[in-house]
């Protein structure tokens, strides 16, 4: 075939896909209305996975697999902003990486909400002023995130989905290279960077910022300036990379946690998150994580931190795998409850994908 022909049968094929397109959109509506009928939940993360699954089980290439989810990730999020006006609260302004995750799971379709506190992204999902939220819940080098537990233990909302994202730092700036005399970005970005700062730009003075965004907007407003921040800061503010992942550990990344008024159903491969008070006795640690052990259930985490409520009363976070509705979880969370001072579940949900691993 020649250039013209192949072009012609793009053509026909362009125009059966948008058919297609919008008759499954169609379909969606009319889950849509469905939902709204049973006040069901907008966003299903459990069949979003089972459809990413099936996209990915089906595809024969050339085209990649990363590829042809982006493209449904996109295809899904037209159809539930037709469903409904969807708003979305992130931690930090646009541009952050916290604001990447979010799209990454919710497409460009959606509404985003930034919020300034963690706490904010809470409060606005409590009250309806958001549908959801995302909030960063720890880093695979930095640990943590203490702002988003303490929030857990005081909180109604229900942990849905988690996202994993890979943490890649650009150096950008608007001037060239050697124009630079300062750089901007979160203090914990100068920390993942030191090793490359201090060979490539030794002299160079370093800000700290409350965010990489923002260190992208001052890298703009200002003259000989540079940032520190992620690709999406590059592009919303038309800022050039000058040189690209310049962190100096391979394999970072930042789990992140989708916020939500109810809880999740469950898709087959989940993840339960619990946090829990113990009384002041010898044993009481092990006495609780016993019956993990006696049901067979993978601990994946625990975490400890101090109460807000009381002096030297610790909560202790954990993830394991299962669902709070299988029998088995549901045996071993009664005997966990014996045990314990307070015990909340705080979600069960799709297991996320780290990409590092």
């Amino acid at each position: 075939m020649d250039l013209g022909a192949l072009r012609k049968r793009i053509d026909e094929i362009d125009a059966t896909l948008v058919d297609l397109l919008n008759e499954r959109t169609c379909h969606a509506m009319e889950i849509g209305k469905l939902k709204n009928r049973s006040d069901g939940e907008v966003y299903v993360p459990q069949r979003e996975k089972q459809v990413l699954e099936r996209i990915s089980k089906e595809n024969q290439g050339p085209l990649p697999d990363e590829a042809l989810r982006a493209i449904y990730r996109e295809i899904m999020s037209a159809s539930i902003s037709l469903e409904r006006d969807l708003c979305i609260a992130h931690f930090g302004q646009t541009g952050t990486f916290t604001h990447q995750a979010a799209r990454s799971r919710f497409g460009t379709s959606v509404d985003y909400l930034s919020c300034l506190a963690i706490s904010e992204v809470f409060d606005n999902v409590v009250n309806r002023e958001a549908d959801y939220g995302v909030v960063p819940i720890e880093n695979s080098t930095e640990g943590p995130v203490n702002a988003t537990l303490d929030e857990l233990t005081e909180t109604s909302l229900r942990i849905y989905a988690e996202i994993f994202l890979p943490i890649e730092h650009h150096m950008m700036a608007a001037s060239g290279v050697d124009e630079i005399q300062t750089v901007y970005s979160h203090p914990q970005v100068f920390g993942q960077c030191r090793q490359w700062l201090a060979e490539n730009m030794p002299r160079v003075d370093l800000i700290p910022t409350s965010s990489t965004a923002r260190a992208a907007e001052k890298a703009v407003e200002e003259k000989n300036a540079g940032a520190i921040a992620s690709e999406l800061a590059s592009e919303l503010y038309a800022l050039p990379i000058a040189f690209r992942n310049i962190q100096d550990r391979a394999g970072n990344a930042t789990r992140f946690l989708v916020l939500s008024r109810s809880m999740g159903q469950r898709s087959g491969q989940d993840k339960t998150s619990i946090c829990f008070t113990l009384a002041h006795k010898v044993g009481a640690l092990y006495a609780a994580l016993a019956p993990f052990h006696s049901a067979g259930l993978n601990m994946m985490k625990i975490e400890s931190r101090p109460s807000r409520a009381k002096a030297w009363e610790y909560w202790f976070f954990v993830d394991f795998e299962g669902h709070a509705d299988d029998e088995i979880v549901g045996g071993a969370l009664e005997s966990l409850r014996e045990n314990c001072a307070k015990l909340a579940i705080l979600g069960s949900y799709p297991a996320g994908v780290d990409p590092q691993v």
